[in-house]
């Protein structure tokens, strides 16, 4: 069910991919909502990925843009505006990518090219955006801006890696540039931690099923989906949520306040009396 919840709202929607891509399904509910918005990626992967479809849906237009090239971003911000017909009332930042991960590198062996390149694309990137938005002045009042996090920038989590100081850092910069652009120009800036989530680029990481099978024994309402997620920054992009800003919001099923549930401990106790198990040290 549709609220018009961004009835005449514009905005720039980065990282969809796929069907499974959360920002793929932001960008279907900002439609439904009303929203008109223009299309982002890397022109790597627009083509490996489904993109033209979402904007023929959307009636979106895609323009490509490395997030992580000032003169990349400048241009996506003016075509945008000049697209969409004036300024920007909502961007979803979901870009997230290390080498490290991939090339199964552990955090106490990490590539150093690859650390600087994850922290770039994951985290730097969105102070890129953030600050030619500024200085393009193309975000308009009570705009509000969204990137996507995970609790390991807080939590020490088994193979999240490289990634978990990138997540850290991404939510530092929506704190401080937070700060300046409320001062400012009552603009809002929020990260969403999101549940573990079986996108296209999360089904590749090792112990991915493991994980999201802990987490939904551990919270209280289970794992949030990615549709969840986009109905959640939905909401974040709307007028609901004005004086919302500076915070790491967990859309977990509360995950984040748990130290251990019912299910978990079952789970742990059945390994424990396991006869046939082989010892853990």
């Amino acid at each position: 069910m549709a609220y018009n919840l961004l009835k005449g709202k514009k905005g720039i929607i980065f990282g969809a991919l796929d069907d499974k891509s959360i920002a793929w399904k932001v960008a279907e509910k900002s439609y439904d909502e009303g929203a008109i918005f223009t299309l982002t990626n890397t022109p790597a992967a627009m083509r490996f990925g489904e993109i033209d479809q979402l904007a023929k849906k959307c009636n979106a237009s895609v323009i490509p843009a490395d997030a992580t090239s000032i003169a990349d971003l400048e241009n996506l911000v003016s075509k945008s505006m000049e697209i969409l017909g004036g300024k920007i009332d909502f961007i979803l930042h979901s870009i997230g990518m290390s080498m490290n991960v991939r090339k199964k590198r552990v955090y106490n062996d990490l590539h150093y090219d690859f650390f600087q390149k994850t922290l770039d694309i994951s985290a730097l990137s969105f102070h890129k955006l953030l600050q030619t938005c500024y200085k393009l002045d193309a975000i308009s009042e009570w705009g509000s801006v969204v990137a996507l996090s995970y609790i390991a920038s807080q939590r020490t989590l088994y193979g999240y890696n490289d990634m978990a100081d990138a997540k850290a850092l991404l939510e530092s910069i929506s704190r401080s540039f937070g700060y300046i652009y409320g001062r400012e120009k009552r603009i809002r800036v929020n990260t969403i931690s999101q549940s573990p989530t079986l996108t296209t680029a999360g089904s590749g990481v090792k112990g991915i099923d493991g994980l999201m099978d802990f987490t939904e024994r551990m919270s209280p309402l289970g794992n949030a989906t990615a549709e969840e997620c986009a109905d959640f920054t939905i909401v974040m992009f709307s007028d609901l949520s004005k004086k919302v800003t500076m915070q790491n919001i967990y859309h977990d099923g509360g995950f984040s306040s748990m130290g251990m549930s019912l299910k978990a401990m079952r789970m742990y106790t059945r390994s424990l009396d396991c006869e046939e198990c082989p010892p853990v040290d």
